[in-house]
């Protein structure tokens, strides 16, 4: 009897790139309206992390008059608590989706058309949450309505949406998905919560510390800055805003996805490897154990 040999703590590389393809598979294969409620719950989780760092940033006027860099660092580090939620309880990210779909797809494992569908559901979802957030939770209940806090929604809803060129936010959404890219890959390669936290956080507090442009965290932050009164449109936005970060981000995305299917999804449906449906994870790497089982519940991201 061979003797017990304990699993990594981390999955491979190959490990990951066949867990996401499971979950494209257990995502197009989701209700619509499941879809689009767990896209809800993602935009107003994400909004969460949106919210307490411009209560910090906004907050620290006296501090970012004498040290700018240092009040960008601190709010980046307490935004990832949104998709750290986000992750753990397997709502549904547009972002993150931009992986993941891409990777099904390339593999034949779902249709082309199971992307734009659920891209369009999740998008509209996150919307809809992240707009909730911002008006009911946010604005109606005054809880920043006095400034400092007032004044720095107006100016951070400019600084998103106004002040920079189109390409700019767009090249800005590239770096911002990139990084939650490798964050939720690198959640998902995690087995323990408390690594899944650690590997979640340091790439999302690197995107907002830096000032890249996520659109999904843009829902919450530049539609706050408009009803608080910036000087911003709601066409102007998503004109300028919303859908440069979007290519930005699906560009971003694919620096990800893309590498990963070349390097380890070349030979999915050879060398013995079961069927995505049978819901088995083979790892390429000799070392590692033969197959995983994967847990829906546990295992499922964002």
């Amino acid at each position: 009897m061979a003797p017990y040999v304990e699993p990594p703590s981390t999955l491979t590389p190959a490990g990951v790139s066949h867990l996401f393809v499971q979950h494209g598979i257990k995502k197009h294969n989701d209700r619509y309206h499941s879809i689009f409620m767990k896209a809800f719950m993602a935009g107003a989780m994400l909004s969460f992390g949106g919210l307490l760092s411009e209560v910090l940033q906004g907050g620290a006027a006296g501090l970012t008059a004498s040290n700018p860099g240092i009040v960008k660092v601190l709010g980046g580090f307490v935004f990832p608590v949104g998709l750290v939620m986000i992750v753990l309880q397997g709502q549904e990210l547009l972002t993150s989706n931009m992986m993941i779909f891409p990777m099904a797809v390339a593999t034949r494992s779902i249709p082309w058309w199971g992307l734009p569908l659920n891209w369009l559901i999740v998008f509209f979802g996150n919307l809809a949450g992240s707009l909730f957030f911002a008006a009911i939770l946010t604005h109606y209940s005054g809880i920043v309505s006095v400034d400092p806090y007032a004044t720095f929604i107006q100016t951070f809803a400019l600084h998103k949406a106004a002040e920079p060129e189109w390409h700019q936010i767009f090249l800005r959404g590239i770096g911002c998905n990139w990084l939650v890219s490798v964050a939720v890959w690198q959640a998902a390669g995690a087995r323990d919560t408390i690594s899944k936290i650690f590997a979640i956080w340091i790439p999302i507090w690197i995107f907002v510390a830096c000032g890249f442009d996520h659109v999904v965290a843009n829902m919450f932050s530049v539609p706050l800055g408009i009803m608080f009164g910036a000087d911003l449109t709601v066409s102007q936005y998503i004109r300028k805003s919303l859908i440069a970060a979007f290519l930005g981000n699906v560009v971003g995305a694919l620096f990800v996805a893309l590498p990963a299917t070349y390097m380890y999804l070349g030979d999915y449906r050879a060398g013995g490897l079961r069927s995505a449906e049978d819901g088995e994870i083979v790892s390429s790497d000799d070392t590692a154990q033969s197959s995983l089982r994967i847990d829906n519940g546990d295992k499922k991201q964002g």
